[in-house]
């Protein structure tokens, strides 16, 4: 399965410029997903990280391989939606052992990769990886809280 940006759009509450999937080349719902961030020079943040060398901050790497991994947790067998976005939130509320290798600049296609190593009604756990040109760039174990916004 595969999603444009259309399709994330649907599944994801974020927004320029916090919005950091481009597209997802194949998912396996509740399983896996490899989504793509293609990096570009006018990322926003790039203004004041570096102005004369300019880095993508690894804690935005670290958003890209959440908001990945979000997007297939939220996505059934078929390729629906699992839940109303508009009512659900989903926290990044845990990163472990997270690495980061070698920069990730103007140019770079960031290709993420996220596993399901739990999934339940609140809380998620993933392994991620992000890789530039079959380079890992960063990894880190990550684990996120489901909750809905009507509580």
């Amino acid at each position: 399965m595969e999603l444009d940006i259309k399709g994330i759009m649907e599944r994801l509450p974020h927004r320029y410029p916090m919005l950091l999937i481009d597209r997802v080349v194949e998912m396996v719902p509740g399983k896996s997903i490899v989504a793509i961030k293609n990096v570009s020079i006018n990322e926003p943040f790039f203004n004041g990280h570096f102005p004369h060398h300019p880095v993508m901050p690894g804690v935005l790497i670290v958003e890209a391989m959440a908001q990945a991994a979000a997007l297939f947790s939220f996505t059934d067998e078929d390729g629906g939606l699992k839940c109303e976005g508009s009512k659900t939130a989903y926290y990044l509320v845990g990163i472990d052992g997270a690495r980061f290798r070698r920069p990730v600049v103007p140019g770079d296609q960031l290709r993420i990769e996220a596993e399901a190593e739990r999934l339940s009604r609140s809380i998620c756990k993933y392994n991620a990886r992000a890789t530039v040109d079959g380079q890992e760039v960063a990894s880190a174990k990550l684990m996120c809280a489901i909750r809905s916004l009507e509580e």
